[in-house]
Formats: C-alpha cells, structure tokens, sequence
C-alpha cells in the first residue's frame, strides 16, 4: 500500500478537522477553549492553518531560507521572530470572529478553497512569516500538525469523542519527535522508553 502523500495527509487532517468543527453545539462557542481563548478563538486559530496556506501561496520568496518542517518551528515562533504572544492570541480571537455566524460553514469553506488550491500548484517556494522562504511541501505538514494538535484541544474543551485519521496522526508525532531531537531529544526518548517521566507542563513548540 502506497503512503498517502503530503498533501494527501493535509487534506485530511483539515477534512477532519472541518467535520469536528461541524459537531460543536452553537451554545458551547463562548465556552473555554484553551488557555485565554475561548472555543470560537480556538477554532479560528486552528482556521489559520487553511487561511495561512491560501495567502502564502500567492507570495514567492527568493531564497529557501527553512529547509525542514523542524526547522520551521525553530525559527517561526514568538521568541524568534520578536513577536509578542499578546498579538497571537489577538489573531487567534479575530480569527474566530471572521468565521462569522456558522463557523462549521466557514470552516468547510476554508477547506474546500484550500484543498482545491493546492491541486493546482506543485512545491513552489512561499514567503511565509518573517519573510522566510520555504518550499510548500516542507510547509504542510507544519499544518498538518497544528491541526491535528488543535482538533484534539478542540475536541477535548467541548468533550466530543474524535480520532485523528492514522496519517494525520503518524506525521504529526514524527514531527513532533523531530523538533524534540533539536531541543530536548534525550529527555523524550527516556520517557516514551519509560525510564523517566516529563517535566512538568514540558512542551516542543
């Protein structure tokens, strides 16, 4: 059986995604969501990671400045680039609120424009936050994994049963062992070996 490709695997961690999406009750929007974020701000975040591919794909960068998916999350991050985490939570919430009065409709929206986007380029290089070059392939599957990470806080906050389709799940924790090799590597491999636990409210990204 061939490996679903990368776009393969995108396209259905956001099918999957749009479909819990579909599934949250109207009345549990305003409800906790993660962190300062209410339900609706979280959705909408997890929406950027459709919404950032439809706008990087209109930009071309000189230069192929982020060569891995790992590599992304080394350098396009708050501390990184100088950002202050206030206004990332801001576009988290404006986010949410641009998915309108049926959020499950915008967010199906999304999808269908993005995946029907992607079927008419191949690896170009896009600029994406900071200026950074990065081809489109390295960039997916950072998608990838903020949705399937996000779908499973979404999931969690609203108490809805979900599962993430085995692909989706399988790059987003070959990623996520990847960023920890460049930070903390030995400590994860101790503990998924058992011979040690986590610090406390340790984190990758």
């Amino acid at each position: 059986m061939t490996a679903p490709s990368i776009l393969e695997t995108f396209a259905s961690a956001a099918h999957s995604f749009a479909d819990l999406v579909g599934r949250i009750p109207a009345d549990a929007l305003s409800g906790p969501g993660l962190g300062e974020w209410d339900l609706r701000s979280l959705v909408g975040h997890t929406s950027r990671s459709l919404t950032t591919v439809l706008t990087y794909l209109e930009t071309t960068a000189q230069a192929e400045d982020i060569a891995t998916p790992q590599e992304y999350y080394a350098r396009v991050n708050p501390a990184a680039l100088g950002l202050d985490p206030a206004d990332v939570a801001a576009r988290g919430r404006q986010a949410g609120r641009d998915l309108g009065d049926d959020p499950a409709a915008a967010v199906a929206d999304l999808v269908s424009r993005a995946t029907a986007r992607l079927e008419t380029v191949d690896d170009p290089l896009i600029r994406v936050l900071g200026g950074l070059g990065i081809r489109l392939r390295t960039y997916l599957p950072t998608r990838t994994f903020e949705l399937a990470v996000h779908s499973l806080d979404i999931a969690r906050a609203v108490g809805l049963s979900f599962t993430l389709p085995t692909p989706v799940l399988e790059e987003a924790l070959v990623l996520a062992a990847r960023i920890a090799a460049g930070q903390q590597g030995q400590t994860v491999l101790m503990a998924l070996t058992g011979r040690d636990a986590l610090p406390a409210s340790f984190s990758i990204v």
